[in-house]
């Protein structure tokens, strides 16, 4: 296998850390139509469920047990605070997946991998540069949802204090505290699927593999969590915790799932991104 000789001499005023900037790759990646149309399903989601409210009546009533689902015309929080119970467990890891799976892939399917890597741009500083744009386009889509849910419910059901469905309330103030902290959560336990998209988008030239890869994968480990049999052996499964921020909505939160839930989801994260970063050093670029 032949190998190339580094060479000694750069260019008078190349730095390394100044290609790709991350504006010019944000700007790429906003502009690309999958992006717009992800944005675009999130945005819609809230009108959806608003309209089947009105169609269907009043939510819950579906047994004894009165769950968050049952407050979800109760105010503009409680909305928004379903719209994030229905979409954490598969609508939100889509957006993680498209936009952490598709970076690389998709440069090597165009074939001009191989020619931003001759620009030259480090392997690491492009590999740097689409993950940090990745995460912060997931990030984006998981703020965008709970923020349009918060304006359409505070417009369809009123401005109030967000409805506990035990009993008791969080006043405004505290329940927009509690939102932030459950998006943040949901990002975090979202960082496998982004590690699991991200490592896949490096392995192969079709965007398509990568992304249903890693969607494939994370429903893999939800139907494994679903397996009691597993014991406590489900405590080591990232899918185990995506629904601790439930905690949160409680007068007094209770923080030790999402705790547990962070610490397992950045191990795998850290470990799926530095196998990301080591394959790719070593890969042999061809498209």
């Amino acid at each position: 296998m032949s190998t190339l000789t580094e060479r000694t001499e750069v260019a008078s005023g190349y730095r390394a850390g100044r290609t790709l900037p991350l504006r010019v790759e944000l700007i790429r990646q906003l502009k690309r139509r999958r992006t717009l149309v992800m944005y675009g399903i999130l945005a819609v989601l809230p009108f959806v469920l608003v309209a089947a409210f009105a169609i269907g009546g009043e939510p819950g009533g579906g047994g004894n047990r009165i769950t968050l689902m049952d407050t979800a015309t109760a105010s503009g929080a409680n909305f928004a605070a379903v719209n994030l119970f229905v979409s954490a467990g598969f609508l939100l890891v889509i957006p993680v997946a498209l936009f952490c799976g598709d970076t690389v892939a998709s440069e090597a399917g165009w074939s001009s991998l191989r020619y931003l890597l001759a620009a030259p741009v480090p392997r690491a500083r492009l590999l740097w540069s689409k993950l940090v744009v990745g995460l912060g386009l997931s990030l984006a889509a998981m703020i965008l949802l709970p923020v349009v849910a918060l304006a359409v419910g505070t417009a369809a059901y009123g401005w109030g204090p967000l409805q506990i469905p035990t009993g008791g309330s969080i006043d405004t103030g505290t329940a927009a505290q509690r939102l932030v902290v459950i998006v943040a959560f949901i990002f975090v336990s979202q960082l496998v699927t982004a590690g699991l998209a991200f490592w896949l988008s490096t392995k192969t030239d079709a965007p398509l593999g990568a992304v249903g890869g890693a969607v494939g994968l994370t429903i893999v480990g939800n139907v494994l969590d679903a397996v009691t049999a597993l014991g406590d052996w489900r405590h080591f499964l990232p899918a185990h915790w995506q629904f601790a921020w439930a905690d949160a909505v409680q007068p007094t939160p209770e923080w030790s799932g999402m705790i547990q839930g962070t610490a397992i989801s950045i191990t795998y994260a850290l470990v799926l991104f530095a196998l990301a970063f080591r394959g790719f050093a070593r890969k042999d670029i061809v498209s």
